[in-house]
């Protein structure tokens, strides 16, 4: 499908990402990425204060962040993440990062869903690649939902709507980094 591998050439679709080890028995696996024409160091801090209620996901703000406009620029209060932190992803939906390697690497895995707990897997990463003074940003979707009708969530929802949304995410944040490094 077209949204799961958007941006990413063959290497980047086989290759392993920061973060595969997650949701080792994913049955969907995406590959998205992006050239971003700044550092590392300069991308790493708009991943870091991603979040509702944060600075928002960079993607179409009326879906996932009830239309409040993520940020345009680089928010200080919003800095400080690491490994075990949970970053709200909006409504019962939150993330725990999983690993937080400044400036190569940020992994959002679902946090305990309540009494799905274990049934359900899902892991976002970001792998930064840096490229002589630019930033491959390679983003992977893993997930596994182990509940009556997972399969169509995977491939008929998930897949597609993630997508969509991260396709739009990744172009926001190569402008974002790019102009306000």
């Amino acid at each position: 499908m077209l949204f799961e591998t958007w941006g990413a050439n063959d290497d980047e679709v086989r290759g392993a990402v920061v973060g595969d080890d997650l949701v080792p028995s994913a049955r969907l696996t995406a590959t998205r990425a992006i050239t971003i024409d700044a550092p590392p160091s300069a991308v790493f801090p708009w991943l870091r204060q991603m979040g509702f209620g944060r600075a928002g996901w960079y993607s179409y703000d009326w879906i996932d962040n009830l239309g409040r406009r993520s940020a345009e620029v680089i928010l200080p209060e919003w800095q400080q993440v690491g490994t075990g932190d949970v970053i709200p992803g909006g409504g019962p939906v939150g993330f725990e990062v999983a690993r937080a390697d400044e400036p190569h690497a940020l992994v959002l895995r679902l946090a305990s869903t309540g009494g799905v707990s274990g049934r359900i897997g899902f892991s976002l990463a970001y792998d930064l690649r840096d490229r002589d003074g630019s930033t491959r940003l390679v983003s992977r979707v893993r997930a596994r939902v182990d509940l009556p009708g997972g399969r169509l969530i995977e491939r008929g929802l998930l897949g597609p709507g993630d997508g969509i949304m991260v396709r739009r995410q990744l172009l926001n944040l190569a402008e974002r980094a790019t102009q306000n490094g």
